[in-house]
């Protein structure tokens, strides 16, 4: 099955699903959390999948079959930190580098920052409502996933 016929098939089935996209509740992050599964299936990855509220705090976490256990932090902490940062995993890394203004940055809140990718933040009108954290593959597999995850979260109306 190709990217695009999955995607059709998601399409179709979310045609009868209406969400309200002011807030993250369960049911919408239980929609992105299967979307992303499904991706990472696709990719051959076992995925952490953790979808976040806009405090930052886990509405959601899924861990496939066989997904490496340090994966659920990670997850759970990109979520967090796309939330707490309101930007990305992947566009905080270069400003976390040696020399940069973020320099350290993943020392802080307890640790919890996370500086590579696999975190996007889901926003509504310009307003992070939730994060989605996504770990257990490479960091270019995590970011793909999180990138589609997010891609997902914006096409539902």
């Amino acid at each position: 099955m190709t990217e695009n016929e999955i995607k059709e098939i998601v399409k179709k089935t979310l045609a009868s699903f209406k969400f309200d996209k002011s807030e993250m509740t369960l049911a919408l992050a239980e929609k992105i959390c299967e979307a992303v599964i499904g991706y990472a299936r696709k990719a051959g990855v076992n995925a952490v999948v953790c979808v976040s509220d806009s405090a930052g705090n886990p509405r959601l976490v899924k861990s496939m079959d066989d997904a490496y256990i340090a994966s659920y932090d990670v997850a759970v902490n990109k979520a967090f930190t796309v939330v707490a940062l309101k930007m990305s995993t992947s566009d905080l890394k270069p400003l976390a580098q040696p020399g940069k203004e973020l320099y350290g940055i993943q020392f802080t809140n307890g640790g919890r920052i996370v500086i590579f990718g696999g975190g996007e933040p889901l926003k509504v009108d310009g307003k992070v409502i939730g994060g989605l954290g996504v770990s257990g593959g490479s960091e270019a597999q995590d970011t793909l996933l999180a990138k589609q995850g997010k891609e997902f979260f914006d096409s539902l109306k």
